[in-house]
């Protein structure tokens, strides 16, 4: 079996964590975070991060912060990426939000520039929730520039993404924002997790407030003064003030325990996703898509767009490998879009849900198991099959 995704958690791991515990500690969030949360900043090279305790809660969390900082209304529009994950697109749903679909480009499978651009002219959106698809590197220039001249926020989903970089500059430093997940099978694991990262200290401090009901408990001495002195909140009275409208989004020390020493070992599983990448691209040079290298891609899998797809994963699935749809697809076929909103269809993305799917890319792949899942690819891209749908039209 050649499986999609292994887990960064080892044998090792799971020792230091049953000597850890061992010692009785803390296991609700405490200190523990608090140094993983400065770590995974020094590694991605922001001011501030907050750990929670999902990529998907980090996304929210993003929305709510700009919202309670004045940045933008309940109301506000929202450009989410066509093929993303749900929770890129139902926070913004389920906030009362205004969602613009964005159809995606061929290449890296992020944002078409051109529907970008007529999108941020034609309805003028507070928010781009920009999503750098299976750890690819977007047209980060061209997006920022864009961004910078229609007065756009720029937030980044990350989760696939630890490592990636544009112009020597990693992903997620990009954004006012960042979100990044630690579930299993993504670039590191602390078991359930994520990250929100930010240079911007006043949504640092609404951040660490939302993420724990709204109180001031993890606020700096400066921002919890101002707070208190601005409600008249004595120091009794504020363990159970409440300043912004929060959730409870906490992770804990036992997940932040693993988190700190899955830090130690990204730099070497981004290196060795890179390496497959390479692998990838030279032997499949010819099928889309056509990924432009932009930088150094830590890729999370390796995705394919072609029309005899269902040949491809039979064949794949028959030989013990396991393969995935591309994401969500198409964010605007999805029932609970267009249950609200009416059905969506973009050029590019559908395309991409009908004829797309992606194999696996991790740390523990070997380049005789890459050649194997390519050299099936192949096989199969050079034989003629006969697509229903083709027949059709």
């Amino acid at each position: 079996m050649i499986k999609l995704v292994n887990d960064t958690i080892n044998n090792s791991d799971i020792d230091k964590l049953i000597e850890w515990l061992g010692t009785y500690p803390r296991l609700t969030k405490g200190e523990l975070t608090t140094q993983l949360e400065e770590k995974w900043s020094k590694w991605l090279g922001t001011k501030n991060t907050v750990f929670c305790n999902s990529g998907s809660s980090a996304n929210l969390l993003m929305l709510w912060a700009l919202v309670e900082a004045g940045r933008i209304t309940r109301d506000a529009k929202i450009v989410v990426p066509s093929v993303a994950w749900a929770t890129d697109l139902a926070p913004v749903i389920q906030l009362g939000m205004t969602p613009i679909l964005c159809d995606s480009n061929l290449e890296d499978l992020s944002v078409d520039l051109n529907h970008l651009e007529t999108i941020f002219k034609e309805t003028k959106p507070e928010v781009l929730l920009l999503v750098s698809v299976l750890g690819l590197v977007p047209k980060m220039g061209l997006i920022k520039a864009l961004c910078d001249k229609y007065n756009v926020i720029l937030l980044e989903d990350t989760c696939e993404s630890m490592g990636s970089k544009w112009g020597g500059k990693k992903l997620g430093t990009f954004g006012l924002m960042s979100s990044f997940s630690t579930y299993f099978g993504h670039h590191i694991s602390t078991i359930e997790g994520g990250f929100v990262s930010t240079d911007d200290e006043e949504l640092y401090e609404i951040l660490k407030s939302i993420r724990s009901h709204g109180w001031d408990r993890d606020a700096s001495p400066k921002y919890s003064k101002q707070l208190r002195n601005k409600w008249k909140t004595s120091d009794f009275d504020a363990l159970y003030t409440f300043y912004h409208s929060g959730f409870n989004l906490r992770s804990t020390d036992l997940q932040a325990f693993i988190g700190l020493g899955q830090i130690d070992k990204l730099d070497e599983i981004c290196q060795k996703r890179n390496d497959n990448f390479k692998i990838y691209q030279e032997e499949l040079s010819g099928i889309s898509p056509m990924i432009q290298e932009r930088g150094f891609t830590s890729n999370f899998a390796y995705p394919i767009i072609h029309e005899y797809r269902d040949a491809m994963v039979e064949r794949l699935q028959k030989e013990n490998i396991e393969v995935r749809p591309m994401i969500c697809g198409s964010m605007g076929t999805q029932p609970f879009y267009v249950k609200k909103y009416g059905r969506k269809e973009l050029p590019n993305v559908s395309q991409i849900d009908k004829y797309g799917f992606y194999v696996p890319n991790h740390p523990d792949l070997s380049k005789e198991d890459i050649l194997k899942i390519t050299n099936i690819i192949k096989d199969t891209s050079a034989e003629r099959f006969v697509d229903p749908y083709l027949q059709t039209r």
